[in-house]
């Protein structure tokens, strides 16, 4: 049906008509955002641009199209958030897909991406380690955004494992990259390690065991509780990571670690306790630290060079 046709038969769903039921129903459950969430779910599920939702709300939708959006309002109302409805989401440049065993990525974690390009645009052919990968997201937005990077993802879960690997093909960076499941560095062969790396990075769990009762239903019921806490204090997996980082980051290499808000000394401190030097901090788009980042140095005899 175009726009220009007003003909609605009896009881056809339209564009406005299933729009107005979904934000109603939205709201009632407390959804915040409840406009935007339906107006990108109709889009999917009709097929059409989200502009033409507003523009010709009389437009006739399918019933499969709008048994469809009923389905993924229900979803919603459970709380199930938008990205994984759709299964995918937007993360620097690219559109990544999401797996049951994968964290959601948030924009947030674009500080690590921003930080490490800054770092590392100026280097030929840099490698990138990245530790509990995930979709992929971060490392496969470095090193698309560098010249002849490579890179390797690492994480315990196959299921990630699986998802990475298809993010990667999908968006044509199979060849740069290379996926594994391990426990932190135990896949990391002696070869690697006596290279190096010239960036190590993570998005660690690093969400307090008190604090998992605080968090919304759509992180707690979604994403993995494996890649969301330490069942502790947060800090188990950094008091490991700035070890091992620290022993397969290259002579003049980095490392950079997302945190939780308020963890920036006790990371910082880990850091340095591992050997790192010049450590930084980078705060995301609401002013929040986001990010530890430091170096490592060379030493020779009597002096050191970064």
């Amino acid at each position: 049906m175009t726009g220009n046709d007003t003909r609605t038969p009896n009881n056809a769903a339209t564009l406005g008509s299933l729009m107005t039921e979904a934000v109603a129903a939205l709201r009632d459950a407390g959804i915040d955002n409840a406009r935007m969430d339906a107006r990108i779910l109709l889009s999917d599920a009709a097929g059409v641009d989200s502009s033409r939702i507003a523009a010709w709300p009389e437009d006739i939708v399918a019933d499969d199209k709008s048994t469809k959006f009923r389905d993924m309002i229900a979803r919603r109302l459970k709380r199930e958030p938008v990205s994984r409805i759709l299964g995918q989401r937007d993360f620097w440049r690219h559109s990544f897909k999401l797996s049951p065993e994968t964290l959601d990525p948030r924009p947030d974690s674009e500080t690590i991406v921003e930080l490490a390009l800054d770092w590392l645009e100026d280097r030929d052919a840099p490698t990138v380690l990245d530790f509990g990968t995930g979709t992929g997201c971060l490392l496969l937005s470095i090193i698309g955004d560098l010249q002849n990077a490579r890179g390797l993802g690492v994480d315990i879960s196959q299921g990630a494992v699986a998802c990475a690997r298809q993010n990667a093909d999908q968006l044509g960076y199979g060849g740069q990259v290379e996926f594994r499941v391990s426990d932190w560095d135990q896949a990391v062969t002696d070869d690697e390690r006596t290279k190096g790396f010239d960036l190590v990075v993570s998005n660690p769990p690093y969400i307090t065991r008190d604090e998992m009762d605080d968090l919304s239903p759509e992180v707690s019921r979604f994403d993995p509780r494996l890649a969301l806490t330490d069942e502790g204090d947060g800090l188990g997996a950094y008091r490991i990571l700035s070890r091992v980082a620290f022993g397969l980051v290259k002579p003049a290499g980095f490392v950079i670690f997302e945190i939780g808000q308020g963890q920036e000394n006790a990371v910082a401190r880990l850091l340095v306790e591992a050997g790192f030097v010049g450590v930084e901090y980078r705060e995301d788009l609401g002013g929040i630290v986001r990010c530890v980042a430091a170096k490592k140095t060379r030493c020779a005899v009597g002096r050191c060079v970064i």
